[in-house]
């Protein structure tokens, strides 16, 4: 098409999508012809016909298209979309499959919708371009659900890698006394406020955490018969319990047992106690 077919409402045919932008307008490109593109991620796809890309030559990461590349371009205002502007730079460069839901449903109506440009019907054009911005709108609105679900997903593998080390720094550290929230979040470089985030998602506290932790350290040491001839309040004193009184009351709570009666029982040679 060597010139851009009279705009109904919001839409126009574009011989292709031109070096400089206009900020009012975004361009949706429809492969006519396979070709290979070079996202704004840097990464090389080729793309089939029926295929989508959203551009905006305004854009220095715009997708970089090969010399054989052939396809119908739809020039679109943006005010039209019912999107912002931030959402719709969100969507710039993203290439959607034009045989898969929704990009098939969105490139067969465009594909028709080009057809019926070559001899325009000012009222049957009207018609279809109002339909056509509704699909692209919600296009749109699906490629932004999708990226903010794969966000989502991507920051709670990250949140488990993230516990996961914290809780192994935890496990190294339990008898170090000003073991505590602050140190922690300093060692890896995020708030205290993140930090408790981090724990309540997992359904506990850091503190609670903590306590438990060492709990289970001072338990395993009070069990082991060489622990015979030492203290509960020295085992207590070594993982981060210095009040004897605390730790005796705490350790019941959690065990069903003082500490002197589980070390009793773990060294008396009838057998490990178990925990209640």
């Amino acid at each position: 098409m060597n010139k851009p077919t009279p705009p109904y409402g919001g839409i126009a045919i574009v011989p292709a999508v031109p070096e400089e932008g206009d900020e009012e307008f975004l361009y949706l490109g429809m492969i006519v012809r396979t070709s290979a593109v070079t996202t704004r991620e840097g990464e090389q796809v080729v793309l089939e016909p029926k295929d989508l890309v959203f551009c905006d030559p305004a854009r220095r990461d715009e997708p970089q298209f090969d010399h054989d590349c052939r396809m119908t371009v739809f020039r679109i205002a943006r005010r039209h979309l019912g999107v912002s502007a931030s959402d719709l730079d969100r969507v710039l460069g993203a290439t959607v499959p034009g045989r898969e839901h929704p990009g098939a449903l969105v490139s067969d109506f465009l594909a028709a919708f080009a057809a019926e440009a070559r001899s325009p019907r000012p009222l049957i054009g009207d018609r279809l371009t109002r339909s056509a911005l509704d699909l692209v709108a919600v296009l749109v609105m699906e490629l932004l659900e999708t990226e903010t679900a794969q966000e989502a997903s991507r920051a709670e593998r990250a949140g488990h890698e993230l516990l996961s080390r914290i809780r192994a720094y935890i496990d190294r550290r339990l008898t170090e006394p000003d073991l505590s929230p602050g140190s922690i979040a300093r060692a890896h470089h995020i708030s205290v406020r993140y930090l408790h985030k981090l724990f309540q998602n997992d359904g506990t506290t850091v503190g609670r955490w903590v306590r438990q932790r060492r709990l289970d350290s001072c338990r395993r040491e009070l069990s082991r018969t060489r622990s015979r001839g030492i203290t509960v309040a020295a085992v207590a004193n070594r993982w981060g319990f210095p009040s004897p009184a605390h730790f005796s009351r705490t350790f019941r709570e959690a065990y069903g047992m003082t500490p002197s009666q589980w070390q009793a029982l773990a060294t008396s040679g009838t057998g490990s106690p178990t925990a209640h």
